[in-house]
């Protein structure tokens, strides 16, 4: 079992393949969420999200063995920043969405889906190719 206040946690092949199989489960379900073109902005964006931190993950097992595991973001955007510096921003984007898509009464914008979509296929096609 890994403490509370361990930061990252060690992963094993399993735990990548498990990680990168959510995030296109992710993936997948917000394009053909985007498509219907009758869903909440919200929801499409907060897959959007979900797939890019579950790609962050993969990538971060597959290039360094471990993957965050603080409830802080920003620990996660630092430790991908190891693995590639131009994923960084990515993760960020989306993790700077995360608390108004999920949780806030503000309808996410057009924009913001197609920002959110940009970041979550960087991530993904670089989980996929790790």
């Amino acid at each position: 079992m890994t403490p509370k206040n361990q930061r990252t946690k060690t992963c094993t092949a399993a735990d990548r393949a498990g990680r990168l199989t959510q995030a296109e489960g992710f993936w997948r379900d917000a394009e053909d969420l985007q498509e219907l073109g009758e869903a909440s902005p919200n929801s499409i964006v907060t897959l959007y999200v979900h797939a890019g931190i579950a790609a962050s993950d993969a990538i971060c097992c597959a290039k360094l063995g471990e993957y965050s595991n603080s409830a802080n973001h920003a620990e996660a955007i630092t430790l991908l920043e190891k693995t590639d510096s131009s994923l960084a921003p990515s993760l960020a984007r989306l993790v700077g969405v995360k608390t108004a898509a999920g949780y806030s009464a503000t309808t996410m914008s057009a924009q913001k889906v197609s920002t959110a979509r940009s970041a979550a296929e960087k991530l993904v096609l670089a989980a996929r190719a790790v």
